[in-house]
């Protein structure tokens, strides 16, 4: 037994290495940000990503190819990468709410099915062009969650904390060491909002509760990355195996299996697509019954292997959600404010993006955003640049060289200058100098275009009170223009901005 529990202590000890490396590239994916590892090596290996990206793309993706990787080590090992590799697997292990219990009466072992029923749904909709259900995928989840969540809730706490107690003389030298040792890896600079991050924590928050009706009810029932290394594991080579000689049949492995698969009724065998090898059940035999041993062959556990009819079922449901989408698409003007990361828009996003959030967080000034329904549930959480809370910096591409699906195209920083994400367009009726003739030349002053795409012109006008004064009023030069939105997140204005940027063709009229 202490070999047993020596085992289980290191594969916990791999499950924190891994974890901490999720979050080191997760910190490293920014702007100039350097890792001794690919930033997306995670989303690499991400046999479901991958898969369901070339489908959805009708391409091969080089660097998503590593998740054959995955699927080779389900094919030897069987769900190692859940029980000892998976970020969200070890967090889930870590919010068991009760974790020595029975699995008991409750939720009916067909519920496993539905796993299974994400997974085809999924995969048939990426067949036809819709990666929307990719939004599950468990790597995408929490890295989203904490890019778009937790870092910024993080920082707006420490930010607060720092203020209230940097009023204490004694304490402003170490509160300034501190600070200067955490901005810029850890925390950003400036203070980042993203607004969708309250319903992502609400979606991550409800995936630990789940925890409390079963341990690992994502992985059980929901994870379709789970259920598709589940059906890889179905052949694996090693295996729970009892010794029915030595089993005193009392039940210990079958009430601490996290994942609820060891089954007294037959024997206390497990079900090599449920089994993520935690080794608790080996750690916990009093007898030494329990045993993983490399055997090949196909198991089958009746009862929620996925059926001809699920499959079907699948197919149905992802052919009529995927038309109806595409219908609404179809039947309604592109939203003019749903502004892409450069080169995006004409690299066909919608049949390429992951939904990951590297890009996301790599934006230095948080621009980029989560849409919502922008575009629509079929662009649900892609990335759309939303000016006034952030511009699209003209030093930067990052976005570009973090994606790891290639629906943001690497461009060199002097083509990504010269692409068009949108054009400005300047509301007469609130901006200063148009409405009240009053001074100001902000937004001509920002813009980064070395030609200026913002040019001013005097004109001798009479202001509210009757004086005549000569102000400088702004103009956009559209033809060079590329929509950074710099001017707009700059316009002094309270509420909207006096000069929006829109989608190209997307908004007639106005100087």
């Amino acid at each position: 037994m202490a070999k047993a529990v020596t085992w289980r202590r290191i594969r916990q000890g791999v499950q924190i290495l891994a974890l901490l490396l999720f979050l080191y590239l997760l910190l490293g994916t920014r702007q100039g940000g350097v890792t001794f590892l690919p930033h997306d090596l995670f989303f690499r290996l991400d046999p479901l990503a991958g898969l369901t990206a070339m489908l959805a793309g009708r391409r091969w993706v080089a660097s998503l190819a590593l998740g054959g990787v995955t699927l080779l080590l389900a094919l030897a090992l069987g769900r190692v990468w859940c029980g000892w590799l998976c970020p969200l697997g070890t967090l889930l292990d870590w919010t068991r709410l009760r974790r020595h219990r029975s699995d008991g009466p409750g939720l009916p072992s067909g519920w496993r099915q539905v796993k299974h029923f994400l997974l085809f749904t999924l995969l048939f909709a990426a067949l036809l062009g819709s990666l929307t259900l990719l939004v599950l995928d468990p790597l995408t989840l929490l890295f989203r969650t904490v890019a778009v969540a937790a870092l910024p809730a993080l920082n707006a706490l420490v930010t607060a904390a720092e203020t209230a107690l940097y009023r204490f003389g004694p304490l402003q030298a170490p509160l300034e060491l501190f600070d200067r040792a955490v901005r810029g890896w850890l925390l950003p600079v400036a203070q980042s909002f993203f607004g969708q991050n309250v319903l992502l924590a609400l979606a991550f928050a409800a995936v630990l509760a789940l925890n409390a009706i079963r341990p690992r009810f994502w992985c059980r029932y929901l994870c379709p990355l789970g259920a598709l290394l589940g059906l890889f594991s179905k052949v694996a080579w090693l295996r729970h195996t009892v010794d029915e000689a030595a089993c005193t049949a009392c039940q210990r492995c079958a009430r601490l299996c996290p994942t609820g698969t060891i089954d007294p009724q037959r024997d206390f065998a497990a079900d090599p697509a449920e089994c993520t090898l935690c080794l608790d059940c080996l750690a916990s035999c009093p007898t030494k019954a329990i045993a993983f041993r490399g055997r090949w062959g196909l198991a089958s556990w009746r009862g929620y292997d996925p059926s001809r009819r699920q499959v079907l079922a699948s197919l149905g449901v992802a052919v009529a959600g995927a038309g109806l989408l595409r219908a609404a698409s179809a039947t309604r003007r592109e939203h003019p404010r749903l502004i892409r990361p450069p080169g995006a828009r004409e690299n066909d996003l919608l049949d390429k993006c992951i939904r990951c959030g590297q890009c996301l967080q790599a934006c230095p000034t948080a621009g980029l955003q989560p849409s919502l329904l922008e575009s629509g549930l079929e662009g649900l959480w892609t990335p759309v640049l939303v000016p006034r809370l952030g511009y699209c910096d003209y030093s930067c591409h990052a976005c570009g060289q973090v994606c790891p699906s290639g629906a943001i195209p690497e461009l060199t920083l002097e083509g990504k200058r010269q692409t068009v994400i949108g054009v400005a367009y300047i509301d007469q009726n609130r901006c200063l100098p148009w409405a009240d003739a009053r001074p100001c030349i902000v937004c001509e002053e920002m813009c980064p275009v070395p030609e200026k795409a913002i040019r001013l012109q005097e004109e001798r006008v009479q202001n509210a009170q009757g004086e005549w004064v000569t102000v400088q009023r702004p103009r956009v030069v559209r033809e060079l223009c590329i929509g950074c939105g710099i001017c707009e997140y700059q316009c002094p204005l309270n509420g909207e901005a006096a000069i929006r940027v829109y989608v190209p063709n997307a908004f007639a009229g106005g100087p």
